[in-house]
């Protein structure tokens, strides 16, 4: 017994090292490009004898038929049961990949795969795939649409299944470019498409669309689905990529980047070409405002709590995948109706509230397309499009009945930055509530969000109160608007009214509301909103909600102040809701819990104060300043002292981002406005005082002097980021600049040096002349 052990031992051991040698020769030729460098140059005699060891499948040998058999002049329709074969093979273990939702591809868990890939097979199929382009002499080798199915699928499947591969592929320009043209295709459309966007999220140089031929012309081909399904591999080619370490997000690194980077990055360049193509944008538009036929019923509804069963299902994904085929055969012509689709045998087989869903998976890529687009430097041109095409009242007719459907009973709530799966119908939200932001930002085409009749409100807004209607307003053309008596914005402020307090949609719904608001302050877009409720709403939840999460308060503070903002009615309303000091109180906490997510507010406050301090001949200002809370509170001195303080102490060069620069340029217009009535010396003097008190001499004057060198640096650069602080401000950029100059010391009188931060600072702690780029 314990010889035939040490037998058994031995075979075992020899099968191991005998697949050893093997493989590790075929890697060491792939590497080194000496020897053997796929499967197919081993002998078929070894291969199949060292199959019946260590159990390949077969798939060398089937590999090196293939090879056989697919040379250039030979007739590539013999080779599908081939092709069939080896699709059999790796196909469940890449269903398998998916369904037991691994995260890493390993080779003791998908070895046909792993062993598919080492014996060269990925590269063959790529060779088959591509053949025909490759020919140059002769009749073309033609190939079934079939064959390339089943040519793209196991690819996929590798892909999924077996690390590297997908990088592998990245790297191959003429196969990429390929895969774009392959597209053309419809019946193999769906499968390249897959494959293409695999591929292109893991590439490092993103692909320049202007090099794929007939771009054009290919795009004008797709159908409505297939448009759609486009965007999703367009949302990887325009998008800047998400670099993904924090102190690459800081507005220091980010300088450091520009300046080795002058020209057009490549998603701009992407964006300018689709820009170029006829007629994309405003296909784009029908496909996000098409409706969508919806059975009344509870059975109609796909509850957001069952979609990952439904998703999770593979008969249901291949029905999906075919229902698309069959609408791509089917759709002859571009239709935004669906109705004629019924009556195919699939329809009868899938439920409607499936093709629902399958709709809003569409409308979510396409919706982050034209975000992406509106973000860009284009933004004009786009706007231009949008509200030609009426994407607007479009989504309006669609806000009740698909985009803000009565949410089911149960449903387990989103939150921000929370890692989780997003069901197509939340996806779908959010994306539609960022592009509201982003259409409505710093931007005149804003009033397409109201209808005729809101806009006929907004006019007498202006007319009772005796001021100038805003150019813009005047300028807006009412066939663009929105139909019906209520528009987009006035139907989300309803809806988040309602929201649930700890939805993550409390915070994209007030930033799309605050983006409404922002730039020069609109006295009449803001009794707009306070005439249907927004600021109590807004205090209810901020003081008596119990809402805890910091993205839904900095948001909700970030519009509070826009709402408020030189608004003498609306602190009037703030005084109403806030009308006992434990309410007062329990504001203040919340405003002091975290600073940069309320600074905004605290700025407008400081401003609203400045400005209100001046209107001494207005009654209704003397009377709301007389009683309100917040007004008193920030009109004493040692508060705002406080306030400038902890906003310069809670940053500093290194840590500046887009997020928190804002507590900065809020310590500048403190001390702007001290500067204004000559007090400067009195803000820096208590500054020094207050570093004396906390121990640490010269630390928070040194740090503020860093501050706003890099302030003029990064600044004086940036036309829109100055064309912004002016106009929320209403304070001329040439003062902000003047501002900064005097604090540093650059001004040449000899009172502008009691404004200079340096005589502040005892010589010993002086620290000043070092590069803030080395700090």
């Amino acid at each position: 017994m314990a010889t035939r052990g040490a037998g058994f031992a031995r075979t075992q051991t020899s099968k191991r090292n005998s697949r050893k040698n093997i493989l590790s020769k075929i890697r060491h030729g792939q590497i080194t490009g000496v020897g053997l460098t796929r499967g197919t140059q081993v002998p078929v005699a070894l291969l199949e004898e060292r199959d019946k060891r260590v159990k390949w499948q077969g798939i060398p040998a089937l590999l090196r038929r293939l090879h056989e058999s697919s040379h250039p002049n030979s007739d590539l329709s013999d080779i599908h049961s081939m092709v069939m074969e080896l699709s059999s093979l790796l196909s469940m273990e890449a269903m398998s990949f998916v369904t037991e939702e691994r995260k890493t591809p390993l080779q003791s868990i998908s070895p046909n795969t792993y062993t598919f890939d080492l014996f060269g097979g990925v590269d063959l199929f790529v060779e088959i795939l591509m053949r025909p382009t490759l020919t140059v002499q002769g009749a073309l080798p033609i190939l079934s649409d079939d064959l390339i199915k089943d040519c793209l699928s196991v690819l996929y499947n590798c892909c999924i299944c077996t690390e590297g591969v997908t990088k592998s592929l990245s790297v191959r320009d003429d196969f990429v470019t390929f895969l774009f043209t392959l597209m053309s295709n419809k019946k193999v459309f769906l499968q390249t498409a897959t494959l293409i966007e695999d591929i292109l999220s893991v590439r490092k140089e993103m692909v320049q669309l202007e090099e794929i031929p007939n771009l054009p012309s290919l795009v004008q081909s797709f159908n409505q689905q297939q448009l759609a399904n486009f965007c999703r591999i367009l949302s990887v080619t325009i998008s800047e990529p998400d670099v993904g370490v924090d102190d690459k997000h800081t507005l220091l690194a980010r300088s450091t980047q520009q300046k080795t980077s002058t020209c057009p990055s490549r998603s701009e360049t992407n964006q300018v070409t689709l820009l170029n193509i006829p007629g994309f944008i405003e296909r784009l538009c029908k496909l996000a405002t098409r409706k969508v036929t919806e059975v009344e019923g509870a059975s109609a509804r796909l509850e957001l709590e069952d979609w990952h069963s439904w998703l999770d299902n593979a008969l249901v994904l291949d029905a999906l995948m075919q229902l698309a085929i069959e609408e791509a055969e089917q759709s002859s012509t571009e239709s935004s109706d669906e109705s004629s689709l019924s009556s195919t045998p699939l329809r009868h087989r899938l439920p409607q509230s499936m093709k629902i869903v399958h709709e809003i998976m569409y409308k979510v890529e396409v919706l982050y397309v034209l975000c992406v687009l509106l973000m860009g430097r284009q933004r004009n041109q786009v706007h231009r499009m949008l509200a030609e095409f009426k994407l607007i009242p479009g989504l309006n007719n669609l806000f009740d009945k698909l985009i803000w459907r009565r949410q089911p009973a149960g449903h387990v709530l989103h939150r921000q930055n929370q890692n989780c799966d997003c069901s197509p119908e939340i996806s779908f939200k959010i994306q539609f509530l960022r592009l509201l932001q982003s259409f409505s930002d710093h931007h005149e085409n804003k009033y397409l969000l109201l209808s005729g009749q809101e806009l006929n409100e907004l006019s007498d807004i202006y007319l009772n109160a005796n001021i100038f209607e805003m150019e813009a307003l005047n300028n807006t053309d009412r066939n663009l608007v929105c139909d019906g008596k209520k528009g987009l914005l006035t139907r989300l402020i309803s809806v988040m009214k309602k929201e649930p307090i700890d939805s993550s949609f409390r915070f994209w719904q007030a930033r799309a509301v605050e983006s409404f608001l922002r730039g020069t302050p609109s006295y009449a877009d803001q009794v707009f909103l306070l005439r249907r409720g927004l600021l109590e709403h807004i205090l209810n939840c901020i003081i008596d909600s119990g809402c805890t999460s910091h993205d839904v308060l900095q948001s909700y503070f970030d519009l509070l102040g826009e709402l408020m903002k030189f608004n003498i009615d609306a602190f009037k309303r703030f005084n109403k809701y806030v009308n006992n000091e434990e309410k007062f109180q329990r504001f203040l906490t919340q405003i002091n819990s975290s600073l940069v997510d309320s600074n905004m507010l605290v700025r407008c406050i400081v401003l609203s104060l400045d400005r209100f301090e001046s209107q001494t001949k207005d009654m209704k200002v003397i009377e709301v300043f007389s009683e309100c809370r917040l007004l008193s509170y920030m009109a004493q001195l040692e508060n705002r002292w406080t306030f400038l303080f902890r906003l310069i102490n809670i940053i500093n060069v290194q840590t500046l981002t887009q997020e928190n620069v804002s507590c900065l340029n809020t310590s500048l217009v403190i001390l702007m406005l001290a500067r204004r009535r000559g007090k400067l010396p009195l803000y820096l003097n208590a500054l020094r005082e207050k570093e004396y008190a906390e121990k640490y001499p010269g630390c928070l004057l040194n740090n503020f002097h860093n501050l706003l060198r890099f302030w003029q640096h990064h600044y004086l650069n940036k036309d829109k980021d100055s064309t912004c602080l002016e106009n929320s401000s209403c304070i001329p950029f040439a003062y902000w600049k003047e501002t900064v100059s005097v604090l540093l010391g650059n001004a040449d009188s000899g009172r502008s040096s009691r404004c200079a931060i340096s005589t502040y600072i005892d010589e010993a702690y002086r620290d000043l002349n070092r590069d803030f780029m080395e700090l």
